[in-house]
């Protein structure tokens, strides 16, 4: 999971590069969100 949010982090740089403000913004938000879950997964992992 953790591995999409450094795609979607890469697609979001390359697109602002671009100049794709809007497919930047997005695919940035996207990554937010999966990073997001990916730590509650973690924590909730070591947890039990």
């Amino acid at each position: 999971m953790l591995g999409w949010a450094i795609a979607f982090l890469i697609i979001a740089l390359i697109a602002a590069l671009l100049g794709f403000g809007g497919v930047a913004g997005a695919a940035a938000g996207i990554a937010k969100i999966i990073f997001l879950v990916f730590l509650i997964a973690f924590v909730l992992a070591l947890i039990f």
